[in-house]
């Protein structure tokens, strides 16, 4: 008979367990913590907890302990178990009724056993196999039906051997054990439900992250990979810095928690590039829109090139009754020079119109005398200057293939990005999400955009993900304007970087050293990217 005292004790320490069950986020534990609370409670020596299978068919093994035998398997022990789902049902499709777990589960009831070995209503041979391979002997059992809040049955908490709290003797499960193991079990169920619940919103939530992510890609498949790599690479430079002891970041640490919210900081950093026009995101070239107008320029160039045989051919005719063969191979040669420059300014536009390498003044000077010297006659046969002005500005542009328009229209998607996070009712967990998102283009120095952020006033995380950022945009390898970089030129970059104001020195200490962008090119780049990186004198 349990005293009053004894049981008022064990009623306390269920309340606690109930509150520490309430503030567990990892299944895993939960259902450990689950276990090894009952068994407290009710003295049990040893317990399972069964989880109910996703078709609702079987019962699965999650957790199982035995204190004698010094046995713990699932859960955190690192010791799978091998043993079958129990079946809830014959082949027959009759309910499993001879398993006493099975039978709590089906008739969401409490089963309490004194003596397995003189219970008549259930199959126990299975036990029996076991203390005979083991030596134990399995006596009293308690089965309690896990319920959630609409009465179904997610799972089954079974216990064996109610121990003596002074003899330690083996003996029945009380009624109070069998009160406080079932009060356990609706506690059990509102935190393994409140768990599953959050699982499954979390799950949501990312598979809508990954559909905008899958809607930027299937605009441009030359940055869907982007959204998926920088969050790689966020993750894996932020448990660097997590796991560095010493130096100016040492006291930077992260929980489960801060690394979830950085993991979808991530996954949303470029959300803002689904407004992004796609002829601007994928311009290859300089001239390009909806397409690589150089072939509008080439077919200007051949228009040239006819009337200016077409006009020395009529010079040449009109020599014909002269019979003036010196005159006509004069006119014939000065054609031929002509349309060879013609070629040679072509193949020059061409040059120029993939952006590859920086323009001289020189350059420009070229492309508009190109532009402005040459007449051709258009399809309405009026004579116009060769190249438009809008032309002439594109084929300018000193780097890359995009107008400083272009540019700004390309830059926007970070304001995008802020204006779609900040509209959202961020959980408490979450808050930090649009910071760590919407500050990857911000400089140490003040001058990056869109809000011209210092050093001092981000986050260690946004500054992690500026230098994800840049990193996997210089070494990418399916950007339409330019081969993937090898690690010794990226990583020569981003030194340079570091010392001027672009990008964190003290993060790219740990970039660097650590092998962050090593482990990264690994995982991520073609096997010709990665080379030698000579890192002498960079770090002081």
């Amino acid at each position: 008979m349990d005293s009053v005292e004894d049981l008022l004790k064990r009623l306390e320490k269920l309340n606690v367990i109930g509150t520490s069950l309430s503030k567990e986020r990892d299944i895993t534990r939960l259902l450990e913590n689950i276990l090894v609370a009952a068994k407290s409670i009710t003295r049990a020596d040893g317990g399972t907890l069964y989880r109910l299978t996703e078709d609702g068919q079987a019962l699965r093994f999650e957790i199982l302990h035995t204190d004698s035998l010094n046995i713990a398997s699932g859960g955190t022990s690192g010791n799978p178990i091998h043993l079958p789902n129990l079946p809830l049902y014959k082949e027959s499709g009759q309910p499993n009724d001879s398993l006493v777990a099975a039978y709590s589960a089906l008739h969401h009831q409490t089963v309490n056993i004194a003596d397995a070995y003189t219970e008549p209503n259930f199959d126990f041979s299975g036990t029996r196999k076991f203390d005979q391979h083991t030596g134990y002997r399995s006596q009293s059992f308690l089965s309690v039906p896990i319920k959630d809040h609409e009465g179904d049955v997610i799972g089954v908490l079974q216990l064996i051997n109610a121990r003596h709290p002074i003899t330690g003797e083996v003996g029945p499960f009380s009624m109070a054990d069998q009160s406080l193991a079932e009060s356990l079990s609706s506690q059990a169920a509102v935190a393994i439900s409140n768990r599953d619940l959050l699982s499954q919103l979390e799950s949501l939530f990312e598979s809508l992250i990954n559909l905008i992510n899958l809607a930027i890609d299937e605009k441009s498949h030359h940055t869907g990979g982007h959204c998926q790599r920088v969050p790689e690479l966020t993750m894996m430079l932020a448990e660097a810095v997590n796991e560095t002891k010493t130096g100016p970041l040492a006291a930077f640490e992260m929980s489960d928690r801060d690394r979830y919210e950085l993991k979808i900081a991530g996954l949303l950093h470029d959300c803002g590039k689904i407004t992004t026009p796609v002829h601007v995101v994928d311009k290859a070239t300089k001239l390009e829109t909806l397409f690589d107008r150089i072939e509008l320029l080439n077919t200007r160039f051949e228009v040239l090139k006819r009337d200016k045989e077409i006009a020395a051919l009529r010079q040449q005719l009109a020599l014909r009754p002269v019979q003036n063969s010196d005159a006509e191979a004069e006119l014939l040669s000065e054609c031929r020079a002509t349309i060879d420059a013609l070629d040679e300014d072509r193949d020059f536009l061409q040059t120029v119109n993939r952006g590859g390498e920086s323009m001289k003044d020189a350059d420009i000077a070229r492309v508009r005398a190109i532009g402005t010297n040459f007449l051709w006659r258009n399809s309405d046969g009026v004579e116009t200057e060769f190249l438009s002005a809008d032309e002439i500005d594109n084929l300018s542009i000193r780097a890359g293939t995009l107008s400083a328009a272009e540019r700004e229209t390309i830059n926007y998607h970070i304001v995008a990005t802020n204006k779609m996070l900040e509209q959202l009712p961020w959980p408490k967990h979450l808050k930090n999400v649009p910071e760590y998102a919407g500050g990857h283009h911000e400089r140490m120095d003040g001058k990056g955009y869109p809000k011209g952020l210092t050093r001092e006033q981000m986050s260690v995380q946004a500054r992690v993900m500026g230098i994800a950022d840049i990193f996997e945009a210089l070494t990418a390898r399916d950007r339409p304007y330019k081969p993937g970089m090898k690690l010794s030129q990226a990583m020569s970059i981003m030194h340079r970087f570091s010392k001027n104001g672009h990008i964190d020195p003290d993060l790219f200490e740990i970039f660097a050293l650590r092998g962050v962008y090593l482990r990264y090119a690994q995982q991520f780049l073609d096997p010709w990217q990665i080379d030698d990186v000579n890192m002498q004198g960079w770090i002081n």
